[in-house]
């Protein structure tokens, strides 16, 4: 399908720090049917000072006695193992991806020769960092969470008169709470983006299930994406608000028929159903038996499936007829 909606399966930071199940991540992604798996690349000392506080979310789910920069080196992989990952991903057949946080995590991946660069959305308000991926000209995915329209349109410029040509831009919508409340998802203001800005929209999703990736691609999204985990029960941040293998393929399979079911916009009888027209349709019949030269009338005529007849549609002109030889109850009228 030429205008298929790309499924990116965000492994993040859910191998917990773990090379061997980074690569299990990668494999379950691509059994899960996404066409893409991304990961998170950043220097601990590079992206949060000492001082930098944990959201609600992390505290919940990881040790509330350590710091953020103490969690994000629990977290992070060496810069190599990221070659590793693309390298295990190309063999297997599934796009790789991974999400700079720092300048030094963007020159190093932009030395792996992605094509495809992912803002986060914690990065839209950072300027120096917007002008390094900018001036690379690829791709660009951007994430919006905690952003207001003019935030967003801001990034937006930046990128651009940094070097990067605005149709290579994807803006998703996305909230940043883990898990988002359904309240808070507010679907709308992906085509407010749109529509707004003139720019390619989808949609980073961190509520709890599917229903909502299925109705951003309705919607007209043309990425989708969605964490990915081995196990909710996991530690770590982002497990509980991810989805297991399971749930990522069932994701999948109504995106994949959601798509179809989208069509062309052009109304008309599809092919499956034009079969049916003859069935489910009506013609205009004898009502009872009406004699040669007898004037059709709303009393002597009437309609009645099967539909291969003349069409109700053609009433007004079959009354005042005149009946061209006898007609038995339920025959098909013709003049």
């Amino acid at each position: 399908m030429e205008n298929k909606v790309q499924i990116i399966a965000e492994a993040g930071v859910n191998h917990n720090g773990s090379i061997d199940m980074a690569f299990k991540l990668i494999d379950i992604a691509l059994e899960s049917g996404a066409d893409t798996v991304k990961f998170q690349t950043f220097i601990p000392e590079l992206t949060s000072s000492k001082y930098a506080l944990k959201a609600d979310y992390q505290l919940s789910h990881t040790d509330s006695n350590e710091t953020l920069l103490e969690m994000a080196n629990k977290l992070s992989l060496p810069l190599d193992d990221f070659q590793r990952l693309k390298t295990y991903s190309e063999k297997k057949g599934i796009k790789f991806l991974s999400t700079p946080f720092d300048i030094v995590s963007i020159i190093y991946l932009n030395e792996l020769d992605l094509d495809c660069f992912k803002v986060p959305s914690g990065e839209i308000t950072n300027l120096p960092f917007l002008r390094e991926i900018g001036r690379l000209n690829k791709k660009v995915i951007m994430s919006t969470g905690m952003a207001e329209l003019s935030e967003v349109n801001d990034a937006l410029e930046i990128l651009i008169s940094s070097g990067t040509d605005k149709d290579k831009i994807t803006v998703l919508h996305c909230n940043t709470e883990y898990p988002t409340p359904m309240e808070d998802v507010n679907l709308r203001a992906m085509h407010t983006i749109r529509d707004k800005l003139g720019v390619a929209v989808g949609c980073s999703d961190h509520t709890l299930g599917i229903e909502v990736p299925i109705a951003a691609v309705a919607m007209g999204a043309t990425i989708i994406e969605k964490h990915i985990t081995l196990d909710h029960n996991l530690p770590g941040p982002d497990h509980q608000a991810s989805l297991e293998p399971d749930e990522f393929k069932a994701m999948v399979r109504a995106i994949r028929n959601i798509e179809k079911a989208m069509g062309n916009g052009v109304k008309k009888p599809s092919s499956s159903e034009k079969k049916n027209i003859p069935i489910a349709r009506k013609s205009i019949i004898a009502a009872r038996l009406i004699k040669k030269g007898e004037v059709f009338t709303g009393n002597n005529i009437t309609t009645k499936r099967p539909g291969n007849g003349i069409s109700p549609m053609r009433w007004d002109k079959v009354i005042g007829a005149i009946a061209s030889k006898d007609f038995m109850p339920d025959e098909l009228i013709k003049i």
